[in-house]
């Protein structure tokens, strides 16, 4: 990517792709990040990320997706990788059955490990296999208003609705990540500023989110 992103980026987020081994995990990332798919990609082993600028209002967000192993011989490895999560997308393959009925376990871990008020969003993946269906929209519909999760159903081989779902996610954290920043700032109007005069970086939830305010150039680092 290029630097100039590192220099301009007004926050940096942390997010984890979580599911079942061969959901399309690894596609929906790289469909996002790179606009590529592999149509023989490979299982993940352990954790990979990627890295993708977005603009958010007048705002430019560094999203960090960390691409999670779906097997279980990895689930202990990657437990770790929630926390500091500001958001999550939970996926599913709608041609597999088990993969929907596993999302209950993956919600339960991940609201165990990551912060409370993570922003989820479900996805069935592979629309584009809609002849092997097992798995109704409808289906989809009912577990995400059920436990509170934004909905979507994408085809990272088709390109159809990778990008909203990215999207949904980032937006809905910058809103949570806004209302922090403007409740931190409302406190420091109540006490006096030490840092008058010097350069002020505005930290929240464990390193992974920055804003910053500057008069020279800023680099946004993890």
């Amino acid at each position: 990517m290029d630097d100039s992103f590192d220099e301009e980026c007004d926050y940096l987020f942390k997010a984890v792709l979580i599911g079942d081994s061969a959901v399309g995990k690894s596609n929906l990332l790289s469909r996002f990040a790179k606009d590529e798919f592999y149509l023989d990609s490979k299982p993940t082993i352990g954790v990979e990320f990627a890295y993708r600028s977005v603009k958010v209002g007048d705002k430019l967000i560094k999203a960090q997706i960390w691409d999670t192993a779906g097997q279980e011989r990895f689930r202990a490895i990657t437990s770790s990788y929630y926390r500091g999560a500001l958001g999550a997308i939970l996926v599913y393959d709608i041609t597999r059955k088990t993969t929907f009925e596993n999302l209950k376990k993956w919600l339960r871990e991940l609201r165990e490990f990551a912060a409370s008020d993570i922003v989820i969003v479900l996805v069935g993946n592979k629309s584009d296999l809609n002849q092997s269906r097992q798995v109704e929209v409808e289906d989809g519909q009912s577990f995400a208003q059920l436990e509170g999760l934004s909905f979507l159903e994408t085809s990272a081989k088709e390109k159809l609705n990778v990008e909203e779902a990215f999207l949904e996610m980032i937006n809905k954290i910058y809103n949570v990540m806004s209302l922090k920043t403007l409740e931190a700032k409302s406190n420091e109007l109540s006490m006096p500023s030490i840092l008058q005069g010097k350069k002020e970086i505005i930290k929240i939830n464990d390193d992974q989110v920055y804003e910053t305010k500057q008069t020279g150039s800023v680099c946004c680092s993890y």
